[in-house]
């Protein structure tokens, strides 16, 4: 197990931070495995499943099990973790610019698309169009010169996924059963993996908008093999958002659990020499993320859920009730929140109060909704 310390300048007078890089299995594998947590910072569980991951890798790789090489970013953006105000943390947003930390990554298949002196190059040969892209990715990112802390944080990141085979990013909800966001050619690996998370959704998109960071990988390699069709191309990056569960749900005994579901997909998948201790269990088949109900509120008050995860919904059923907070009837005026597709309620809200806009759950339904266009993301 190597760790390395990559140090990033803050963009104030003497502020600085770190972010940790763990590696193990062999450097010369042919698959490399990345996993990072916490690009939103406020969200921890994934961090506590990759405290208890490195263990169990370490481990393996004494014994020679590992056939992967694997990266570890277990706390990938130490600059969310800094913003703190009046006894909370807030780390999804940056707080000068107001970018998602996980929006707003690069397109780097419009990059590459710009550079003939590459693109001329693809041929028949899917292994060497990847040697080539990758390395036209490395020398792109070296000629990049970060300033700000959230563009050396990026840079640094960058570096270590665009080398991955794998890319999987630990998130969580607010309230909420496991589930995954990746893109179509990702199955039927991905549904595996959702078997072994217990994932109660697993939902699809070739490209949900916002510029995900999972989905920027598998994206790029998608997208050269629509530009370029008489190329060869292989299989895109299998990339993946893994939302586990919501922001309270962090324990060891949690962790260590999840981790051990993720350290038995890779042993089915190759990458440990070890067959799994326990046959794999099976989750609901993938569907596709316009067929998600994101529901939300017209106005502000107060929320008394009338479902609670897993339950399965009709369209129209009542989900929650808005208790009005203002008008002739201040709180005595209630309105029905209901159900706008069937599907099973997988995310509902911890705060109770809301505002005009803002999602109190999400339900996982078989159709695509005439709502559900464009950009298919939360915020």
């Amino acid at each position: 197990m190597r760790l390395t310390s990559h140090h990033i300048t803050g963009d104030t007078p003497s502020a600085s931070f770190q972010i940790p890089v763990y590696e193990c299995g062999p450097e010369q594998a042919e698959t490399v495995i990345y996993l990072q947590a916490g690009m939103h910072a406020d969200e921890h569980p994934g961090m506590m499943v990759l405290h208890h991951l490195l263990d169990q890798l370490e481990v393996a790789e004494a014994a020679g099990l590992l056939k992967a090489r694997f990266i570890i970013l277990p706390v990938v953006n130490p600059l969310g973790l800094a913003h703190l105000s009046f006894h909370s943390h807030a780390g999804r947003y940056h707080p000068v610019n107001a970018l998602n930390y996980n929006r707003g990554w690069p397109d780097f298949a419009a990059l590459i698309a710009a550079e003939s002196d590459i693109t001329d190059k693809f041929g028949e040969d899917a292994g060497e169009n990847r040697r080539l892209v990758r390395k036209w990715l490395q020398s792109w990112l070296a000629a990049q010169t970060p300033h700000s802390a959230l563009e050396q944080q990026r840079h640094i990141v960058m570096g270590y996924a665009l080398q991955a085979d794998m890319v999987l990013d630990l998130h969580c909800d607010d309230l909420a059963l496991n589930h995954i966001f990746t893109v179509p050619q990702n199955l039927p690996e991905m549904q595996r993996l959702a078997d072994w998370m217990g994932s109660a959704a697993t939902l699809v998109a070739e490209d949900s908008g916002g510029g995900s960071f999972d989905e920027v990988w598998s994206g790029m390699w998608i997208s050269l093999a629509q530009r370029y069709p008489d190329a060869a191309w292989d299989a895109p990056v299998l990339s993946a958002t893994l939302e586990y569960r919501g922001q309270q749900d962090v324990s060891d005994a949690q962790g260590f659990s999840d981790a051990r579901n993720l350290y038995h997909f890779f042993c089915e998948e190759g990458a440990i020499d070890e067959a799994p201790t326990m046959t794999r269990p099976s989750a609901p088949a993938a569907t596709r993320l316009d067929a998600c109900d994101i529901v939300r509120v017209t106005q502000s008050g107060l929320l008394a859920y009338e479902v609670s995860l897993g339950d399965v919904v009709k369209t129209g059923d009542v989900i929650a009730t808005l208790i009005q907070l203002d008008g002739d009837a201040p709180a005595r005026t209630r309105h029905p929140i209901m159900a706008g597709t069937d599907g099973v309620v997988f995310t509902i809200n911890q705060m109770k109060y809301v505002w005009p806009g803002v999602s109190i759950a999400k339900i996982a339904g078989q159709t695509p909704l005439e709502s559900r266009t464009g950009y298919l993301l939360e915020d």
